[in-house]
């Protein structure tokens, strides 16, 4: 009897812990006051976006960026905020293969296979039927535009580094996704606005505008900071952000050295760095390196020795946290 009853207890202790955590989880919406973006990949995006402020966005709507985070939200929002969906949702549609072409050696054992045909099928998720419809005809507008641009990088000199980059991106936002709404809930007036905006970008109408200027933008205009500053942890924290969306390689943690400053602006803050690191590998332990270019004294752009001609973006809380004076020795 001992046993039946102090088992009873456990369940509803966990059963009052797993309440506790949906609620506070259901409810963080409620509980923000603007959107959180802090340490997400694309944060400064998801930001500008909220507050409407599309002249600060350099995603462009007919890019496969775009393309993918819409498609990204709408999916993520219906795997995880499911009973938040309205009566009326609609099915997400998915394309799925229907007709193969096969290649056969001499002996009939199959070489390659090539899909030739397509057909929409639904993928067991579900949205809100006003932002489904948006994305639908706005993905109808830009299709070709996408479709140009991705053939265009097969035949860019740079294929193989934009290949790259495209895979790093993916990674990026599947992060995101998994952290959007652990962070912003799935309802309330924060998130309301930021569908609306969203909704309103990609259809190209005019957006419900805050007069609160981004975190983000603030730091732009202000710049980054002057004196002495640890630029070695700057870029271990950079680089080991970075590192997340890397395919292969795993960056080892505070493995940056050897950080020069070869380029200052007229304040004497760094125009351009460079450093080395740690990284291992299927082969085993490896040494990178990084370049580090700066605008108006705060980091802009991240070349790795591999793909020397990509441009990653730093991550924009890392950013913002650098240009507060949190890196000051």
């Amino acid at each position: 009897m001992r046993f039946f009853k102090n088992t009873k207890k456990r369940i509803i202790v966990i059963g009052l812990i797993v309440c506790t955590y949906s609620l506070s989880f259901q409810n963080l919406a409620a509980q923000n006051n603007e959107l959180n973006t802090q340490g997400l990949y694309y944060a400064e995006f998801y930001d500008y976006i909220y507050r409407g402020h599309f002249e600060h966005i350099k995603i462009t709507r007919n890019s496969a960026d775009f393309v993918n985070i819409f498609d990204s939200y709408l999916k993520a929002y219906g795997g995880q905020c499911a009973s938040y969906l309205p009566e009326n949702k609609v099915p997400i549609m998915v394309d799925r293969c229907n007709e193969w072409m096969v290649e056969k050696d001499f002996y009939g054992n199959e070489v390659s296979r090539t899909c030739v045909g397509w057909t929409e099928v639904e993928s067991g998720l579900f949205a809100k039927p006003g932002l489904y419809n948006a994305k639908e005809k706005f993905v109808s507008q830009v299709a070709l535009d996408v479709a140009g641009a991705e053939f265009g990088i097969l035949f860019d000199e740079n294929a193989i580094g934009n290949s790259v980059d495209k895979i790093h991106k993916i990674k990026g936002l599947k992060a995101d996704m998994q952290q959007f709404f652990r962070l912003n809930g799935c309802k309330g007036a924060v998130l309301e606005l930021f569908e609306k905006n969203l909704k309103a970008f990609a259809l190209q109408t005019k957006p419900t505008r805050l007069t609160s200027q981004s975190m983000y933008q603030k730091v732009k205009n202000s710049g980054g900071p002057t004196g002495n500053q640890n630029y070695t942890k700057l870029l271990n924290d950079l680089v080991a952000n970075q590192s997340k969306t890397w395919a292969m390689n795993k960056y080892v943690t505070n493995s940056v050295n050897g950080v020069r400053v070869t380029a200052r602006d007229g304040q004497s803050r760094p125009r351009e760095m460079t450093a080395n690191y740690s990284y291992s590998s299927m082969f085993g332990s490896s040494k990178g390196s990084v370049r580090v270019t700066f605008e108006n004294g705060l980091p802009a752009c991240m070349y790795f020795f591999d793909f020397p001609r990509n441009c990653k973006t730093p991550n924009s809380s890392i950013v913002a946290s650098y240009a507060t004076g949190n890196y000051k020795m």
